[in-house]
């Protein structure tokens, strides 16, 4: 879910988010496969040297997991530590953020409220949530609660998430999926987003009565199954005694703060922290198809609504609800990844196996953990044998080159000799205003509605093009710390047929914002 990783999964999952994945499944249909404790016991001295030789390709400071076999957590060991260049080793208690995997917890909160008949997945959300307002009427009224999770509402993917980083509330960023432009079809074409989960922990909180999403989930699911480790607050992680610290990545590996913007103010899309014991207890529960010892803490029925594919991601995979549906040659599995903006991790199962693995990392980006999980997936299967962590390691560079290109694309220059023409007061309906100002020469924008200032950087062959880093004051030093010194957005000033500065809009697809230039007072 983070700038950087699952760009602003930016709650959980990056913008190759399924390219490992999509590189290695098939569309054999499914031959159901029963590994036994003995035969997945074999993959393990192999399944560790994996996993060092991924720690040292990813530079990860520290990575726990857990496999579960027949009920039962069969293994689970930590690797690594919980922070770079310090001794504390990472153990299967240790808490990690676990980013989008937490969309599955979401959906299966969901699940429990049509159970409870509460909800029907076929509900309006608006007539839960008014002001979740999408820019197309028809699909804003027709947007119903199986839609929230299901990922194909046809926007643009992480459209807005950003604006968590930028100090927005939780109504500003409902009012900002009306700027969100509808470039796909909606119910057909997958989009990965974040914003509407946070309507839907409203509504499943307002169902059930409850302060909070966590709250509920808390209630319904986490205490039933025991799961008292995990949390959904940075400062829970926090003063955990024993918590992994998040790394940026970067030429190594930069530890970053936590902080309440991300991925907390995005709730049920990513917000949950969690540990390997508690996780184990998370994927006994799907494997016991909604049962946890003699409790039924869900309905295989409507678990079942979460685990079937509801919208093709290519040919070869289908995003359900919360969770991805994957067709091998021996079987399926059904996972989600999550990536913050200084972890990685992966959750998954094989239903007809009774088998499943967590994989949590102290890494921003989801790449090892993914590679992991579906090396393992194959051996239990049977499946031909792919190097995963090379295809992974291959995926991640291309990655890295794009960003390098998409940076050195925009040649920094002086400021434009007018620049005490851009200064001005614009507005956004949706985020405010924004003040341009000129300062010791240089131009900068300050959003008085979170008191955020970004500082412009002027195109060298575009006077009217900008890129803007976030500029750590105001108590945005932890942000700037967590994003890194990269360019955040870029910006253009429109100019009327006279010449006139008329509007100020970003252009990164992930922020479609305009704001109008006042008047001058």
């Amino acid at each position: 879910m983070s700038r950087n990783s699952e760009r602003p999964d930016r709650a959980g999952a990056r913008r190759g988010l399924l390219a490992l994945a999509l590189a290695t499944s098939l569309t054999t249909p499914a031959m159901a496969q029963q590994p036994t404790l003995a035969a997945i016991e074999a993959l393990l001295p192999e399944f560790e040297k994996q996993v060092a030789r991924g720690m040292q390709d990813f530079s990860v400071p520290g990575l726990a997991v857990g496999i579960v076999h027949d009920d039962k957590l069969i293994y689970s060991k930590g690797f690594g530590v919980r922070e770079v260049g310090k001794a504390e080793p990472v153990t299967p208690e240790t808490i990690f953020q676990i980013g989008s995997t937490t969309k599955a917890f979401f959906a299966t909160t969901l699940a429990q409220a049509v159970d409870a008949g509460r909800l029907k997945w076929s509900d309006h959300v608006s007539d839960f949530v008014p002001a979740f307002q999408l820019s197309d009427p028809f699909v804003s009224r027709d947007f119903r609660i199986l839609d929230i999770a299901a990922q194909r509402s046809g926007l643009t993917p992480y459209v807005n998430d950003g604006l968590a980083f930028l100090g927005f509330d939780k109504e500003t960023l409902f009012r900002s999926m009306r700027a969100a432009p509808q470039i796909g079809i909606f119910r057909s074409d997958f989009r990965y987003l974040n914003i509407p989960h946070l309507a839907g922990g409203e509504i499943v909180a307002k169902v059930n009565g409850a302060p909070s999403w966590f709250d509920s989930a808390k209630a319904s699911l986490l205490d039933p199954l025991g799961m008292t480790a995990t949390s959904g607050t940075a400062d829970a992680i926090a003063q955990a005694p024993n918590h992994a610290t998040g790394h940026r990545p970067d030429d190594k590996p930069v530890a970053i703060p936590f902080h309440a913007a991300f991925p907390y103010a995005l709730g049920p899309a990513g917000a949950l922290n969690s540990n390997i014991p508690d996780m184990a207890k998370w994927l006994r529960l799907q494997l016991g198809r909604g049962h946890f010892g003699e409790k039924v803490i869900v309905s295989e029925e409507n678990l079942d609504v979460t685990w079937t594919p509801r919208v093709a991601v290519n040919e070869r995979m289908s995003y359900a609800v919360g969770w991805l549906a994957m067709a091998t040659p021996r079987g399926r599995a059904i996972w989600h990844n999550g990536g913050t903006s200084g972890f990685g991790a992966h959750a998954g199962f094989l239903p007809d196996a009774r088998t499943g693995i967590v994989i949590l990392s102290n890494i921003g980006s989801p790449a090892l953990a993914d590679a992991l999980a579906l090396w393992f997936y194959d051996r239990v299967l049977g499946n031909p044998a792919v190097d995963n962590i090379a295809l992974a390691s291959a995926a991640a560079k291309k990655h890295r080159e794009q960003e390098r290109q998409e940076q050195t694309a925009f040649v920094v220059g002086p400021p434009p000799a007018n620049a005490a023409a851009f200064a001005a007061t614009y507005a956004s309906p949706i985020l405010g205003d924004g003040v341009v100002s000129l300062v010791d020469g240089k131009l900068q924008l300050r959003l008085e509605r979170t008191d955020l200032t970004m500082l412009l950087e002027a195109n060298r062959d575009d006077p009217n093009l900008f890129q803007a880093r976030l500029a750590p004051s105001g108590g945005y030093a932890p942000i700037v710390a967590i994003v890194g010194d990269t360019p955040f957005v870029q910006m253009r000033f429109e100019r009327d047929m006279a010449g006139r500065i008329t509007q100020l809009r970003w252009i990164n697809p992930e922020l479609p914002h305009s704001f109008s230039r006042q008047a001058d007072q």
